[in-house]
């Protein structure tokens, strides 16, 4: 009875994944095209079937790695259909600067981290809050690693919002920071979980002997990538296509519905961690997504640019993506703040969610005025640096500890 239930869990949403991409497959080798929106849709759908076919792959390979180095690494491989977007924006940017497509690049960038602050970490709090009626979601000593690298990378940010350009050096320094990243989770011991685990692909395939494990996962791993690549470039072209057919700011549309399909399978990922009772580790995946993509995502973009460009460049930010840029930077600094105490709590997540609907709210309604839009921006990111500031004065005494236990997790598991 097992065995049949392991298929159904795993050929069921497999199979449901991989019809997803037909249409977009074939749109793609056969040149074909159903219009702007239909384009949209087809090959969003199939980089939202990829994205979840690793994350199924990463996922089986929690039990066998370090927990934390693993949800980094779950983290990692599920935001890669964002890159591949973000990547392809900021190579015609290379490739044409006078085009907008810097702008665009900037906007999906900033519109995946601020998607995942401003709401998928209330969403995780309020579905653990609805699960198991605790207000906040309870984070350990060993989260500390995660807390004090997204301090780390969101400081750097600060840096960027003063040279109002992305260089090399920025990838240099944001690179080795994640780098550095992944090495300390890498260092943590495996932390004893329940086995009760969520049924799904990931949990069927952990199941599986070592060999036939590691080729389905490299199997389903290949073959998403190469999915993504080929919808990548269609599914970002027909994005500013349908924005220009629909009357609306590309740049909006490209910074809010681009990352609701490339960020889709990671935050599902979370859910299905918070479902299954593991709400800790839900929110340290989450937390891990926005480390890396405040890393990885923006340090890689002038090599994009570059590479578009044919030789060595930086992404500037012009009066809008500086205060967009800014303004990711300042709600970073805010939920970090909200960290601190090693927690999320359901009041935190309510202001991260209202703070975020409020500011997604006037900036579609001045999209029409760049100026006045520029003014509430740059107005809502001092609201949450202010809010910041007030909460790591409160809490300034446990920042000590913080960055001791940042550096010292394993000694302690081996107590």
């Amino acid at each position: 009875m097992r065995t049949h239930s392991a298929v159904r869990e795993f050929v069921v949403p497999v199979g449901l994944a991989a019809l997803a991409v037909v249409p977009a497959l074939y749109l793609r080798v056969t040149g074909s095209s159903v219009g702007a929106l239909g384009d949209m849709v087809l090959f969003g759908m199939a980089i939202l079937a990829a994205g979840f076919l690793l994350s199924w792959g990463a996922e089986a390979a929690e039990k066998y790695i370090a927990t934390g180095f693993v949800l980094a690494v779950v983290a990692l491989i599920t935001v890669l259909p964002e890159y591949a977007v973000d990547f392809y924006y900021a190579y015609r940017a290379g490739q044409d600067p006078a085009s907008g497509y810097v702008a665009y690049a900037a906007a999906n960038m900033t519109g995946a981290n601020r998607l995942l602050i401003g709401l998928a970490w209330p969403l995780l709090v309020g579905l653990h809050w609805w699960r198991s009626r605790q207000r906040g979601i309870a984070l350990q000593v060993e989260n500390s690693v995660e807390i004090v690298f997204l301090a780390l990378a969101s400081a750097y940010a600060f840096v960027i919002i003063l040279k109002n350009r992305i260089g090399l050096f920025d990838f240099v320094v944001l690179g080795a920071l994640f780098c550095l990243y992944l090495w300390r989770t890498s260092k943590a011991e495996n932390e004893e979980e329940e086995e009760d685990e969520e049924p799904g692909p990931g949990a069927v395939i952990a199941q599986l002997s070592p060999g036939k494990r590691w080729t389905v996962m490299a199997v389903m791993s290949v073959a998403a990538a190469g999915v993504i690549l080929l919808a990548a470039e269609p599914f970002a072209e027909s994005l500013v296509a349908s924005g220009r057919r629909l009357g609306m700011d590309e740049f909006l549309l490209i910074q809010w519905l681009a990352p609701l399909a490339s960020e889709a399978p990671a935050v599902t990922i979370a859910i299905l961690f918070v479902l299954d009772g593991r709400a800790r580790a839900g929110l340290t995946t989450m937390i891990s997504d926005k480390i890396n993509q405040w890393t990885l995502l923006v340090g890689m973009l002038p090599i994009a640019m570059s590479i578009g460009a044919g030789e060595l460049t930086s992404l500037p930010l012009d009066a809008r993506q500086h205060e967009e840029f800014f303004l990711t930077a300042a709600q970073s600094m805010f939920a970090l703040a909200l960290l601190l105490r090693m927690r999320l709590s359901l009041v935190g997540a309510v202001a991260l969610a209202v703070l975020f609907v409020g500011q997604l709210m006037l900036a579609f309604f001045y999209q029409s005025n760049p100026e006045q839009e520029i003014f509430v921006l740059t107005a809502i990111a001092w609201l949450y640096l202010a809010l910041a500031g007030m909460l790591l004065a409160r809490d300034a005494r446990r920042l000590p500890a913080l960055l001791r236990a940042a550096w010292q997790t394993r000694e302690r598991n081996h107590a």
